[in-house]
């Protein structure tokens, strides 16, 4: 069975109702991005920070899966398909997705600010005061801007050996998951899906690249009868 690298991004999740920040000039929901996704913004303003990720776990109770990330399911069927997501919802594991790669954190987790190994599931809102079992505070177990991404090395391992790769609703600009395509190898054929398809050097690079300028969920009804 070939194996089948699938790189989301933004634009997947979007089409399910999540916003994202990445063409609104820096804000995220109204938010200075640097004030809610920095380790600085949390010292600062740390309820301010709370809050925001509080509504962003509870707005992502109120969407589904759509028709992208039950494709990337499908596909199941036909490839050993391992998803790596810059994303930081669930729905890749509401879709049924077997292997998923977060690669900058999940929103519902949350683990503690001074053992980063402590990591614990989070359904409800997380408030100061809510501490580790070592006694430390919660926080949102999110990569923020600044920080080291954890599962890389993961996700290098996993499209360094891929047959064919699939990129899905990034821009292609957020480094170092942007690298990624880098590692795979050279003939493997990469399919990239974006509303907005930006060609980053990695990508022109690329001898086998099929760009589509499609929505997630129309480029993957397309690609549907291409795999």
């Amino acid at each position: 069975m070939k194996k089948l690298v699938v790189l989301t991004g933004a634009g997947i999740s979007a089409e399910s109702g999540i916003k994202t920040f990445r063409d609104a000039d820096g804000l995220w929901e109204g938010h200075d991005v640097m004030a809610v996704a920095t380790p600085q913004g949390f010292k600062a303003n740390t309820n301010l920070v709370l809050d925001f990720y509080n509504q962003r776990r509870k707005h992502l109770s109120e969407v589904e899966p759509n028709f992208a990330h039950l494709a990337i399911k499908q596909l199941e069927d036909k490839y050993h398909v391992v998803v790596i997501t810059q994303n930081v919802d669930d729905l890749h594991e509401r879709a049924g997705s077997s292997e998923i790669i977060h690669l900058h954190g999940e929103l519902k987790k949350v683990r503690s600010t001074q053992h980063s190994e402590l990591i614990y599931d989070w359904e409800g809102d997380l408030i100061s005061g809510d501490l580790c079992e070592k006694g430390f505070q919660l926080r949102p177990h999110i990569v923020w801007f600044g920080e080291a991404v954890p599962e890389m090395e993961a996700a290098i391992e996993q499209i360094s050996d891929a047959d064919l790769v699939l990129v899905i609703g990034s821009s292609m600009q957020v480094y170092p998951a942007a690298g990624l395509v880098s590692y795979a190898p050279t003939l493997s054929p990469v399919f990239y899906l974006d509303k907005s398809p930006s060609l980053s050097p990695e990508l022109q690079q690329r001898r086998n690249l099929t760009v589509l300028a499609e929505s997630a969920t129309e480029g993957m009804r397309q690609l549907l009868l291409k795999l």
